[in-house]
């Protein structure tokens, strides 16, 4: 899943691509790698991130997904929103095939119902707060077992509503501090009791560059080996800034586990 951001402030510069032919030059470059799916957000949400209305972000998504649909018409596209009313819009107007919802339902109550109409795939990510709080939320007993037990809850209901294709993501960088995160890439088998696809995006991520005092810019190399990690624990998609280096690193592992 490679990440594209039409926002002015994600965390990684990298990933940003507010233009259109700044947009279509690295969509073209992630097709040529091998990339499987799109996922389109307009809503910085690194830690702290200021607030958009919903108009504002569909203003910022509408135009790239109408050249994405236009261009490649045949590349499967997620929306990483936490609005129904902007989920709606993504499928309604772009046939968008999957909802990336940060949130996990919390933030927009309406998002579950939505998507349940909608029949489309669902990203349920773990997290608390906001974008703007999570980081003070970092309070677990055992952040494996409570991120587990948020997600399992949350699954079931979207099963109750009729949600067939469900994603889980535990949330790397979300409400969670470095040892929680790297905890819970230690465990992340245990996720796979909820029997749904597994989704970890780690990618260049403050868990890789903050404890090697790096930077966003100089963390492929940990990016790469924790992203590794998670295929070998049995992670179904990861979510990448680098696309080729990343469709590279999981033919290797699939030679390795044929």
């Amino acid at each position: 899943m490679g990440i594209i951001n039409v926002t002015p402030d994600s965390f990684y510069a990298g990933s940003r691509t507010p233009y259109i032919d700044s947009l279509k030059k690295r969509v073209e470059a992630m097709v040529a790698s091998g990339v499987d799916v799109l996922d389109i957000g307009g809503y910085s949400t690194r830690p702290g991130a200021a607030d958009i209305s919903p108009a504002e972000e569909w203003d910022r998504l509408a135009p790239a997904l109408e050249a994405i649909r236009t261009e490649w018409p045949s590349i499967p596209v997620s929306v990483d929103t936490f609005r129904a009313s902007v989920a709606r819009e993504a499928v309604s107007v772009w046939g968008v095939e999957i909802i990336n919802d940060i949130s996990g339902g919390d933030i927009d109550p309406d998002m579950f119902p939505t998507v349940a109409e909608l029949g489309v795939a669902y990203v349920l990510m773990h997290m608390r707060g906001t974008p703007a709080t999570m980081q003070s939320l970092t309070d677990y007993r055992n952040v494996t077992a409570e991120v587990l037990e948020d997600l399992a809850r949350k699954d079931a209901r979207l099963r109750e509503m009729g949600v067939a294709d469900v994603i889980i993501d535990p949330g790397f960088g979300f409400a969670k501090n470095v040892s929680q995160n790297y905890e819970l890439l230690r465990n992340l088998e245990a996720f796979k009791a909820l029997g749904r696809p597994l989704l970890v995006g780690m990618s260049r991520k403050s868990m890789i560059w903050r404890p090697l005092e790096t930077t966003p810019a100089e963390s492929l190399p940990g990016t790469i080996a924790l992203h590794t990690a998670a295929l070998m624990k049995g992670a179904d998609i990861i979510r990448v800034h680098d696309v080729a280096e990343a469709v590279q690193m999981r033919d290797v592992i699939q030679l390795l586990n044929p």
